[in-house]
């Protein structure tokens, strides 16, 4: 049940190429920073992504572009990030845009071995191209079929040996559902506390969901647009 690994390169040894990683976080707010640096260390090769969004030029999912080590990003938000524009304009990264709540929703049923659902987001937009309609109680759906990784990059704020996880605030985000979503789920975690210390009333995320944890460093935790008020 310990499920403790001495740091993020370790956390990474099953990554392969070609690996479908789900990524947590939201812009630059609860992203696994360390596990996303293991990963450019170790320059693993033709990896799809999914995440909200991918990062900035230079922090989160870009340290990854800027080594080409992403092949496709399947993501709801991507304005952030000129690299990112540059490579699919280019055609060096395949993009796959979903709504955000429609990409949430496909991890979830992923999760609970749901293998797709209906929903009238994207109904007659480019969403909707070569997917099945179907029309319930006078409203029009479209089949979104469930999404897995071969891996899920975790962060959270405490977490203990077996894996029970807790996110502070906002960066909960993306995180508890790509933790069910994934075969192999790695979680980076501020604190890593005794057996005990977290109320079971208060864990997010079950270790159940969770492979492998360990302490992370160092965190920047940037903010993506720093907005403050002028001076009197």
């Amino acid at each position: 049940m310990d499920k403790r690994v001495a740091n993020a390169d370790a956390a990474i040894a099953k990554l392969f190429d070609g690996a479908t990683i789900l990524v947590g976080g939201f812009g630059t707010c609860g992203i696994p920073e360390n596990l996303i640096a293991a990963a450019r260390r170790k320059g693993t090769k033709n990896l799809t992504c999914v995440s909200n969004n991918a990062g900035t030029t230079d922090f989160g999912l870009g340290l990854l572009l800027q080594t080409h080590q992403i092949r496709k990003m399947i993501a709801s938000y991507v304005g952030e990030n000129k690299l990112f524009e540059q490579q699919v304009l280019s055609g060096e990264v395949e993009v796959e845009l979903n709504p955000q709540g429609t990409l949430a929703e496909r991890m979830r049923t992923g999760g609970a071995g749901i293998p797709a659902f209906y929903t009238p987001t994207g109904v007659g937009t480019m969403i909707a191209e070569g997917k099945e309609v179907r029309e319930f109680n006078g409203r029009k759906y479209i089949l979104e079929r469930w999404l897995r990784g071969d891996f899920a990059f975790i962060k959270a704020w405490k977490g203990d040996r077996w894996g029970n996880l807790i996110y502070r605030k906002t960066t909960r985000n993306f995180n508890p559902v790509m933790a069910t979503a994934a075969d192999y789920v790695i979680a980076e975690v501020e604190e890593l506390v005794d057996l005990g210390s977290l109320s079971p009333d208060g864990v997010h995320t079950p270790g159940i969901f969770v492979d492998a944890i360990f302490q992370g460093t160092k965190y920047e935790k940037r903010i993506e647009k720093r907005t403050v008020r002028k001076r009197a």
